[in-house]
């Protein structure tokens, strides 16, 4: 299997590099950084359409060079420049040709996801890692832990328990309680509190408690080497990912990469 790296042709990008190759020597997966030059639209002059996207090829094939001489070289790695309608469309037609395990792509700034990311993050048939803004690894970092949110989604703990074995790491799950309003509050955190050990069975669980989704995440302890796993809206159309509005609060927030899995 393969990770697809979405890598910007402008060569912004240390951070995806850090946790594509951190992922890749955890899973012992090969990766392919891939840079998506737009397809020229109808009704363009081809002389001038192909002059500009021999400068667009050009442009990213010099890119993809500089992000393989910044790959750690204990990462096996190719190249791709690929054309298509949009960026996420790229990178969905290359991961489903390669028969792609995951897509890497970073942020526009934390918290900022950028309209690539969105679009992937609503409509990906693999699992999308995120990489914060400013992250990196240290030289021959793999993933220590994985982390799933729960939060009652089905099927999310069977999928994370998935990614933590093909990852060669231990699973421990996670919960954010952020109060309920009164009177019910203190009930409902209890029999929340229930579930989550329930859910847990033999994995190590813990509780981020606080007043806001940034505190309660907070809470729970983080090192290096941690990533977080996310499930997709209960509305998402089955096997796709479709990022909800409790996921979206905890990537906005989380101090680690995090992996988004299909419903």
């Amino acid at each position: 299997m393969t990770l697809i790296v979405g890598y910007a042709p402008d060569g912004r990008g240390g951070a995806v590099l850090h946790l594509a190759a951190m992922l890749a020597r955890s899973a012992k997966e090969d990766l392919v950084v891939c840079a998506v030059v737009p397809s020229p639209w109808p009704g363009e002059s081809a002389q001038v359409d192909s002059e500009y996207r021999k400068f667009l090829d050009d442009m990213a094939r010099a890119t993809l060079e500089r992000a393989r001489e910044r790959l750690a070289g204990d990462v096996a790695a190719a190249s791709l420049v690929h054309h298509a309608r949009s960026a996420p469309a790229g990178l969905l037609e290359v991961a489903e040709r390669r028969g792609a395990a995951m897509i890497v792509v970073g942020t526009s700034g934390h918290p900022a996801i950028g309209s690539v990311t969105a679009r992937l993050l609503h409509g990906s048939p693999v699992p999308v890692a995120l990489a914060p803004h400013a992250f990196r690894a240290r030289p021959g970092a793999r993933v220590e832990r994985v982390t799933a949110a729960f939060g009652g989604s089905e099927g999310l703990l069977d999928a994370a328990a998935g990614l933590a074995a093909r990852l060669r790491a231990p699973l421990r799950i996670a919960s954010f309680a952020v109060p309920a309003p009164a009177p019910f509050g203190a009930e409902l955190m209890k029999r929340w509190l229930e579930q989550v050990e329930t859910a847990a069975g033999q994995a190590p669980a813990v509780v981020g408690h606080g007043a806001s989704w940034e505190q309660a995440i907070d809470d729970v302890e983080w090192r290096d080497g941690d990533v977080l796993v996310v499930g997709s809206s209960s509305g998402a159309p089955p096997a796709l990912v479709f990022l909800g509005s409790r996921a979206s609060r905890i990537i906005r927030h989380s101090p680690v990469p995090v992996l988004v899995v299909p419903r």
